[in-house]
């Protein structure tokens, strides 16, 4: 069993919007969940990828939701990682070695919509965002608040990794 880092999830309208590795938790919070994850991926007797969100209540871990399956907050992994949670997904279903994960450089992953589509197609082709790895899912119809994919960006210092991607969505809210 491996398992990636706690990844932070922030949703805008019921709908993911960003995604953050390393998680802004502390070390111990992040240990408790990856123990509880593993603890409870071994009662399942899970073989593939699950997906497990965890809400931070107090001091309390609380487990939302369950996806069986390689999950939208964990596209940045493609980009990220040493191996992404599709392969990884593959090679446990195969029977095949895990990788031990390890994060490349830290990681913000914007999930785009619709809506988001042209701006996003414009602001990728500027110095400021061009370094941002575009992924589109090929989707036929670009429908408001549907996911049609996402940009993720890497840098080594999370301040200005934050600052650059709020300047990229901040068009987003008008």
């Amino acid at each position: 069993m491996q398992a990636f880092p706690a990844i932070e999830n922030v949703h805008q309208n019921q709908i993911l919007h960003l995604s953050t590795c390393p998680a802004k938790i502390d070390d111990a919070l992040a240990e408790r969940a990856e123990k509880l994850a593993k603890s409870l991926i071994e009662k399942l007797d899970f073989v593939g990828t699950l997906a497990i969100e965890m809400f931070v209540v107090g001091d309390d871990l609380i487990i939302n939701e369950l996806a069986p399956r390689p999950h939208n907050s964990g596209h940045l992994t493609l980009d990220a990682f040493n191996v992404s949670q599709f392969e990884q997904h593959i090679r446990a279903v195969c029977g095949l070695p895990l990788i031990k994960p390890e994060l490349l450089k830290p990681a913000v992953m914007v999930n785009l919509l619709g809506q988001h589509l042209d701006y996003t197609l414009v602001a990728w082709q500027t110095p400021e965002f061009s370094q941002g790895k575009l992924h589109l899912y090929g989707k036929k119809e670009m429908k408001r608040d549907r996911k049609i994919g996402h940009l993720t960006f890497l840098g080594d210092d999370m301040k200005k990794l934050d600052m650059r991607v709020s300047k990229f969505v901040e068009p987003f809210s008008n």
